[in-house]
């Protein structure tokens, strides 16, 4: 296994570049708990960013107006101002609808109803059928140009909202405490699976105009996250506890535990060619895995020497809060209690980059992968630009090849054995081999 040297010293560390931040305007009265963004999230397709700014409400914003205001090099042909970072202006909010501006998309501010933990972005593909066989009668019909927005509350319900029109849509109702997280499936389905503190998963079937399908039961605890492979076939779910949980979602039955952490695991992410899994915990550790053979890859630690498993069971200053992966494959994101946001490269033992942010809570790489957002506990969102590497042939070829074939499916091939080993063979081997 690898993890961050002792010998590098973090003031050696590149500094990431900061581009902006989207700030809530707060009275002198409201500067207590509530004001959370406990998450945020990049629509699909490149266009919209929302998060939950706290008390009930969720922001829904274009993302091509935070780039402009922000001015990141490389869009539009703007160049960046990395020593003055923009602020994104307040809009003048018309019935909860910002005006529509030279034809762009819509503005949104709603109210939830509640405290608002979770957030998930699903989009539509017409040939993907829904599981129900009776689809005749459905009252929704969702259509391919059609963006949704679904929010977790503190209640246990689930809002599903139009996000270009910022009309509510549906009410799920069957949690019996916080939803804490939620997820659609990415193959346009609209399946779409909710982790709660009620200790249960469920998954929802939205062209079933939100039928629950199946209840995942196995988590002790509560759980904290979920995700989906992008091929959409496996499920991983993280909670207050030590093993990550792996699921089949074309049976709805548990794979197995990965098991590896010291303390609770509260993020989890596959990477973009499904080959590699990070998961988040509260030991102070981000660990890489090759899930398909429940093998530890890499560790990413963030306190040196590395705590004891006593120690990391416990209360800490470098409880690591979230982790995301990079849309290139190449990268990766974490937030931690240590008030700092480090950027990985899968290639290095340590980070390639740091950033200041106070308590941070979330955080999630653009569609395209430039510009990661952060959220912290004030409510605001901050945001920089990724660092970029090239990457190397072998990855490239990984990952075409790895987003139609698993490992085991790889090493099944009538190939020569150098080949199969070439791409099978991920950087992060031949760094633990070191």
């Amino acid at each position: 296994m690898a993890s961050f040297p002792d010998s590098v010293n973090e003031n050696e560390i590149a500094k990431a570049k900061f581009i902006g931040e989207l700030l809530v305007s707060v009275a002198p009265f409201d500067q207590k708990s509530g004001r959370e963004a406990w998450t945020v999230a990049f629509a699909p397709n490149g266009s919209y960013f929302a998060w939950s700014q706290g008390h009930r409400i969720v922001r829904l914003i274009p993302w091509t107006k935070c780039l402009r205001e922000f001015s990141v090099a490389g869009h539009g042909g703007e160049s960046t101002n990395a020593s003055s970072p923009r602020h994104l202006p307040h809009q003048n909010i018309e019935g909860g609808q910002a005006i529509l501006v030279a034809g762009e998309p819509r503005e949104h501010t709603i109210d939830c109803g509640d405290i608002v933990l979770g957030l998930a972005f699903g989009s539509s593909v017409p040939e993907k059928q829904s599981r129900c066989v009776n689809i005749e009668w459905h009252r929704f019909k969702f259509g391919q140009d059609q963006l949704l927005l679904a929010t977790g509350l503190n209640n246990g319900r689930i809002k599903i909202w139009d996000v270009y029109t910022g009309k509510l849509l549906l009410n799920l109702m069957d949690h019996t405490d916080i939803v804490r997280d939620l997820t659609f499936a990415p193959d346009g389905s609209l399946m779409l699976v909710s982790a709660s503190r009620d200790k249960t998963l469920r998954v929802w079937d939205l062209k079933d105009d939100g039928n629950m399908v199946k209840v995942l039961r196995g988590h002790q605890n509560w759980v904290y996250c979920s995700a989906f492979s992008p091929d959409s076939s496996i499920l991983c779910s993280v909670g207050a506890g030590k093993a990550v949980f792996l699921w089949n979602m074309d049976e709805y039955t548990l794979i197995r535990k990965l098991e590896g952490h010291h303390n609770d695991v509260v993020s989890c992410e596959f990477s973009p060619d499904g080959a590699l899994l990070a998961t988040a915990s509260y030991d102070t550790r981000v660990i890489v895995w090759d899930h398909h053979k429940a093998t530890v890859l890499l560790e990413l630690g963030h306190l040196f020497p590395p705590p004891s498993p006593i120690f990391a069971g416990g209360a800490n200053d470098r409880w690591v809060r979230a982790v995301s992966f990079c849309p290139d494959g190449l990268h990766l994101a974490s937030i931690t209690d240590d008030r700092l946001v480090r950027f990985w490269s899968i290639e290095e033992r340590a980070p390639q980059a740091i950033a200041s942010l106070s308590n941070g809570l979330c955080c999630a790489f653009s569609a395209e992968g430039n510009v990661l957002a952060a959220g912290t506990r004030d409510g605001n969102v901050h945001f920089w630009e990724s660092p970029r590497s090239i990457a190397s042939l072998q990855h490239i070829c990984r990952m075409a090849l790895r987003r139609v074939m698993t490992t085991q499916q790889v090493e099944t091939l009538a190939i020569p054995t150098p080949l199969c080993d070439y791409l099978t063979t991920d950087d992060l081997k031949i760094l633990c081999s070191c």
